[in-house]
């Protein structure tokens, strides 16, 4: 009796699939081969508005936090914005989902979500994406099918699986984008999602932003492997290690790994290699490296600044960029003037979107 033709392999495509090394490699080669997006001038303009967004707004609230207006947690994204920003840019709007961890805000801000909502859910008002509850560690917006912000370190690596499971399931076409760090990729949950997702050939492209230091120990006193995108080949994932400094290679690596996971080709790890500027939250002092390494990053690794270059090349002028430095400044000074002066909750907030169980 003949094969179905769906069963039918070539010697070729049939050694090709169960080759590991050629699973594991093939999209970190052609990665290497086309390192870089070739965007257009509106584009790059695109990128660095977003970036110079993000940075801009996070100092804001660092001064937030300083002066009260913030309480709680606050992680800030400044030196990362390269990885939201080249990565969210290349996903089918209203189609795949995106969850992360508590360092949130600029994914938000990537996905053109409204700075008034975002800043005012930072101070805890009751206009916030969140209506004040969820603060700088829990926004959300299923408008823009962005599921977290999630507090507990890797928790959001599963809840990714399963939202991947429903692409599936709804044979929707959409594919999960699950961000989470260096210091989350050593918790067990993540691998037991990553069994799962290979397993059932989900739709999800797990994201490892490699900041260096975690919570506040380095990658090198805290992970036997510190090559993090090859964490996926006991599950034959393939990996991928990407420049996350640089928002045009982040782009080139979405390309590649968002095509390959559409194609049905299952999951993809990607490691973004990048640096945060501040502690790992306002608290920390961050005395576990040196003053010098952190401006040596920012003198030479800037992802705003490598951008900038960049435009200045392609025919931009200093005037001109400066120009949308300062709308933006006005523009987050607006979010903060709008946080401040709305409401708080009401007290009875305090029983909506909330679910209780008896038994």
């Amino acid at each position: 009796m003949a094969r179905s033709a769906k069963a039918r392999k070539t010697p070729a495509k049939k050694a090709a699939a169960d080759n590991p090394d050629f699973i594991l490699h093939s999209l970190q080669e052609a990665h290497e081969k086309n390192p870089r997006y070739d965007a257009s001038a509106e584009e790059m303009l695109r990128f660095y508005e977003q970036m110079l967004l993000i940075r801009r707004f996070e100092e804001k609230a660092g001064q937030l936090y300083g002066l009260g207006l913030i309480g709680g947690f606050c992680h800030l994204y400044i030196g990362q914005e390269a990885v939201a920003v080249g990565l969210q840019s290349a996903l089918t709007g209203g189609l795949d989902s995106v969850i992360t961890g508590y360092r949130d805000h600029g994914h938000m801000l990537a996905y053109g979500i409204d700075p008034n909502v975002i800043m005012a859910e930072l101070t805890g008002r009751q206009a916030g994406i969140s209506k004040g509850k969820g603060g700088s560690m829990h926004m959300f917006s299923t408008e823009h099918k962005f599921y977290g912000g999630h507090g507990i370190v890797g928790a959001q690596v599963s809840l990714g699986g399963g939202l991947a499971l429903a692409h599936k399931y709804n044979e929707d076409g959409g594919l999960c984008l699950a961000y989470f760090g260096d210091g989350a990729a050593n918790q067990g949950q993540v691998y037991e999602t990553f069994n799962m997702a290979a397993l059932w050939n989900l739709p999800i492209v797990f994201v490892i932003e490699n900041n260096q230091y975690a919570m506040g120990t380095a990658v090198g006193r805290s992970s036997a492997e510190t090559e993090f995108h090859r964490r996926g080949t006991a599950f034959r994932i393939p990996g991928m290690d990407v420049n996350g400094m640089d928002v045009l290679e982040v782009r080139q690596a979405a390309e590649i790994a968002f095509k390959h996971v559409r194609d049905g080709g299952g999951p993809v790890l990607m490691e973004c290699n990048t640096y945060r500027y501040r502690g790992h939250s306002m608290s920390d002092p961050a005395k576990y490296r040196t003053r010098e390494e952190v401006q040596d990053v920012r003198e030479h690794k800037d992802p705003i600044e490598g951008l900038k270059k960049v435009l200045l090349e392609n025919g931009k002028t200093e005037e001109e960029l400066k120009a949308i430095d300062k709308a933006i400044r006005a523009r987050v000074a607006e979010a903060a003037d709008f946080a401040e002066s709305s409401p708080e909750p009401e007290p009875n907030e305090l029983y909506t979107d909330v679910l209780v169980e008896s038994y």
